[in-house]
């Protein structure tokens, strides 16, 4: 006589293991932005604004193709819709402080700083949820941002930087860990679909007067430049930040943000060609360090 599975328990299992692969494909797609950002032929504040603005269009065609979901309903009242336009202010925040800090300090110093995210998922999560948070995810956690450290050229890389600018960096990071928390909270009631369209247009909303404000270049006059903006909208945001909004419908947030730690080494992989920035020993060894945190993490 042998014992089998529950169904409801291998249900579970399966959707576990989608929602991780969906996560790991969301983090390599928004890997990629970097690259799409260097390439852009306007400024950072426009090429944010256009990133989340073209992205509303495949939000809105697939909002019409999908059918409704049994974890969607509509909004009841003004705090549902402040509660599903959160997420979209604190990701404006969090890219025009990335874009701004890109420019006061190395870009080695904002990309490291500005994935510091996961310590304040996991410090939010702890002081407002009291969630739980295992030794060995900690452990994980320490591995993995090691493993950024060593990505970018070791701990020297850290104070070379101006102070304001890797400040600047670090509020980027908390604002990245308020927009992972506040999506974690609306998933248990509303579908990907709708905080996608919700966030991603109160983003837009948001980054457009920084653009108009602060940069003449507001559009790209050739069609490469569009074509970067689309890839940075279509795959970047728009495929990207569905997947692991999807993902964190079934994991805890603390552990989806550390997953994202791919996502710098993503970059530095795909910047080896069009980019000329090959991946030299020290990155081959931070990424090695990252994924073997993950895997602790995993565990925990």
């Amino acid at each position: 006589m042998t014992d089998t599975a529950p169904p409801s328990s291998l249900k579970s299992e399966t959707s576990n293991r989608l929602a991780l692969a969906a996560l790991l494909i969301g983090g390599i797609f928004i890997g990629g932005s970097p690259i799409f950002v260097r390439l852009s032929e306007v400024g950072p504040m426009s090429t944010a604004f256009w990133r989340v603005a073209l992205a509303l269009l495949p939000l809105l065609i697939w909002s019409r193709a999908a059918a409704a979901t049994a974890t969607d309903s509509k909004p009841a009242g003004f705090a549902d819709c402040a509660h599903l336009v959160l997420p979209g202010v604190f990701l404006a925040a969090d890219l025009a402080a990335w874009h701004l800090a890109l420019h006061m300090t190395s870009v080695a110093n904002a990309t490291l700083l500005a994935n510091l995210a996961p310590i304040f998922v996991t410090l939010g999560s702890w002081v407002l949820f009291r969630a739980h948070v295992s030794r060995l995810f900690i452990a994980g956690l320490v591995t993995a941002l090691l493993g950024v450290v060593v990505l970018k050229g070791g701990p020297a890389a850290i104070g070379d930087g101006k102070l304001a600018g890797d400040a600047t960096a670090v509020v980027a990071a908390v604002f990245y860990a308020g927009y992972i928390l506040s999506i974690g909270r609306l998933r248990a009631r509303f579908s990907t679909i709708r905080i996608m369209i919700w966030s991603t247009a109160s983003a837009a909303i948001c980054m457009l007067p920084l653009a108009l404000m602060f940069e003449a270049d507001f559009m790209p006059v050739a069609l490469f430049g569009w074509a970067m903006l689309a890839g940075l909208a279509f795959i970047s945001h728009a495929s990207g930040q569905a997947l692991i909004i999807y993902a964190l419908a079934f994991l805890p947030a603390a552990f989806s943000s550390l997953t994202l730690l791919l996502q710098p080494v993503v970059a530095a992989i795909l910047a080896w060609l069009p980019l000329s920035e090959p991946v030299g020993l020290m990155q081959a060894i931070g990424g090695a360090i990252v994924l073997a945190g993950i895997l602790v993490a995993r565990r925990g």
